[in-house]
């Protein structure tokens, strides 16, 4: 089943499950790496980060996904599927805003696949995130 790779807010344990579920579907696969990004609640400048503001370029995410898992599926030909959902809008501190699950069919590849999405999302993936802090400031924050 087809999941939208942009959600608006943050990904609810619902949507999460409801994937795992279908995952669960597919009786050849031994294995699933499942990823949850928290948005964490960092101290910067004596300021807590309350929470992220993600914006994103749909269209390029959607290529971006896709293309992520072409290469992903090619370095490890025993995955069977990869799911990626991100939020967009704001998620408060301690909320998940990224969701990978990979599915293979077995245990070597599940993780190892999962890892090799989510580095690649973190150095390509088009989504920019502005952290909100508690005392009402902002500022665009880079990936690392």
């Amino acid at each position: 089943m087809d999941y939208p790779s942009l959600v608006n807010g943050a990904i609810d344990p619902e949507t999460i499950s409801g994937i795992l579920r279908t995952s669960q579907e597919d009786t050849g696969a031994g294995a699933h790496s499942l990823f949850l990004g928290q948005v964490r609640a960092d101290m910067a400048d004596k300021r807590e980060v309350r929470a992220i503001e993600y914006s994103a370029y749909k269209e390029m995410v959607d290529s971006e996904a896709d293309r992520i898992r072409k290469v992903t599926t090619d370095a490890f030909p025993d995955i069977r599927d990869i799911v990626i959902v991100h939020s967009t809008g704001i998620v408060k501190a301690g909320e998940v805003s990224l969701l990978v699950i990979v599915t293979a069919g077995h245990r070597d590849q599940a993780t190892r696949g999962c890892r090799h999405v989510l580095e690649l999302i973190k150095s390509s993936y088009p989504v920019w995130k502005k952290e909100l802090f508690d005392d009402d400031s902002s500022r665009w924050a880079e990936n690392h």
